[in-house]
């Protein structure tokens, strides 16, 4: 039902879920806002097939770009394009809103105690990112 709630959201700006996961996963990243494909793909926890897929559909949108990288000849940057900040700059907020939208019914205690439990499930399955 939350996947139903976030798909009806994200159409409504034009995006996949998935293409607002490539989005904001670059603009974490900061100026310039690109990575390596391969950096992509362990964030995104697809396969390689799916993350080139996923590049090649973006690039098709002019959400990003492949940039040659400088210090590896063999690898492949992939950038925000101008018209890819903004638009995750434009849904990220009402994105947050919407999902505290989501999170409403559960009290601040509840939503700590889910995030704890969410925490404990990802590290047993060997996420290690969170800390």
């Amino acid at each position: 039902m939350l996947d139903r709630e976030l798909k009806e959201f994200f159409s409504s700006y034009g995006l996949e879920t998935w293409e607002f996961d490539v989005l904001a996963t670059l603009r974490r990243s900061g100026p310039p806002y690109e990575l390596t494909a391969g950096a992509l793909n362990r964030a995104a926890m697809v396969t390689s097939g799916a993350i080139t897929n996923r590049i090649d559909r973006m690039a098709a949108r002019g959400l990003v770009e492949r940039i040659p990288d400088a210090g590896d000849r063999r690898s492949v940057r992939v950038r925000l394009t101008g018209s890819g900040l903004a638009l995750v700059d434009e849904v990220l907020e009402p994105h947050v809103a919407n999902e505290a939208r989501l999170l409403a019914p559960l009290d601040p205690r509840e939503r700590d105690h889910l995030a704890d439990a969410l925490r404990t499930l990802l590290a047993s399955l060997g996420d290690t990112t969170l800390g």
